[in-house]
């Protein structure tokens, strides 16, 4: 394919995932709960007038005075910064799963591979056995499982690191090994709490939106934003690194610093992602090894339609579990049970590549 076609066939693919992402989050704001009473169900015009209102410059000539304040309140505090924080979530794990199975060079790598998952639960589990949930509510758990991935991962990151370097092969060994530790640990305190308390934790272990609001919108969007700007930036230097670190050093890239700021970057994303809405699986896994197949290695295209990919599955996701499911399913379930057999049908149909 001439180099014009490619670049144009690329740029029609981001704007059918932008588009797919804006009807996504329309239809998910707009979407009632099944088994709501009539009475209680908004229009397609109301939800719009209620967004409007709120609107800069516009706002103010939209009249809601006729719509309960009750309904109001729904959408604005439930409905916008539940789907807002669906593409925030997707976003964070994709484009951090395309960094790590670029710092890998494996399709197979996802941003929990490091044991970022593992040390999140850790963290989460050890506040709700400590009963700082009854106390300060969602937020301890969510702070407890940042800190748990943060500390996972700087862990890691020490035990692998050799004479000022980072051995791949080394880190990718020891984060299973953490992981796997950190893991266990969490299910023995599971294992001595009461049976109330394992329901709590186990709700939160598989990936929820419920119960989110303009507080993790708030702690989530900006980590987000920058985090995926920041590696937007090492596009140029990913590209350059998946010929080798050799190849990357005569080029002028500092592998050993990119890959340190990169694996920072990476694991930020992954641990506010996981802290405020628990572990949605195969996101980054499936997301950048799709948008790979579609669009190619070029980290410049790669990053953007891993972005709006990985919204877009989540985003999807969360509209099944409450249209479909009347949230009963957790979205980190739904989400494995849609991507691993799709994973599977892409790794049967397809040779194993990644450049």
């Amino acid at each position: 394919m001439a180099p014009s076609a490619a670049t144009a066939r690329r740029g029609l693919v981001l704007i059918a995932l932008t588009v797919a992402v804006l009807a996504a989050a329309i239809g998910a704001v707009l979407i009632e709960q099944p088994g709501l009473p009539r009475e209680e169900r908004l229009s397609t015009s109301d939800v719009l007038r209620i967004i409007g209102s709120r609107i800069p410059l516009v706002g103010k000539a939209i009249d809601v005075s006729d719509i309960r304040p009750a309904h109001v309140n729904r959408v604005l505090t439930l409905r916008v910064p539940r789907v807002l924080l669906a593409i925030l979530v997707g976003a964070a794990l994709a484009v951090a799963g395309a960094v790590m199975q670029s710092f890998f060079q494996n399709p197979m790598a996802s941003p929990y591979i490091l044991g970022i998952a593992s040390g999140a639960s850790l963290g989460a589990t050890a506040a709700f056995a400590a009963g700082l949930g009854a106390v300060a509510g969602q937020t301890a758990p969510s702070v407890c499982a940042f800190a748990g991935a943060i500390g996972v991962t700087f862990l890691v990151y020490a035990l692998a690191r050799r004479g000022g370097r980072i051995n791949t092969t080394l880190l990718l060994l020891t984060g299973i090994a953490v992981g796997t530790f950190a893991g266990a640990v969490a299910y023995l305190l599971m294992f001595l709490f009461t049976q109330q308390t394992i329901g709590q934790v186990l709700a939160w272990i598989m990936g929820t939106l419920n119960n989110c609001g303009w507080r993790d919108v708030a702690i989530v969007g900006p980590v987000t934003i920058v985090g995926v700007a920041f590696t937007r930036m090492y596009a140029r230097d990913l590209n350059v690194m998946l010929m080798g670190s050799e190849t990357a050093h005569h080029l002028g890239v500092h592998v050993e610093r990119t890959r340190l700021v990169l694996l920072i970057a990476s694991s930020l994303l992954t641990a506010v992602a996981v802290a405020a809405v628990g572990i949605v699986g195969f996101v980054g896994l499936v997301v950048p090894h799709v948008m790979r197949l579609i669009v190619g290695p070029d980290h410049r295209v790669l990053i953007p339609a891993s972005i709006l990919g990985g919204a877009l599955l989540v985003l999807g996701a969360d509209v099944a579990v409450r249209a479909v499911f009347h949230e009963q399913v957790p979205l980190g379930v739904l989400t494995t049970l849609v991507g691993c057999p799709f994973f599977i049908l892409l790794l049967t149909r397809r040779e194993k590549t990644f450049i």
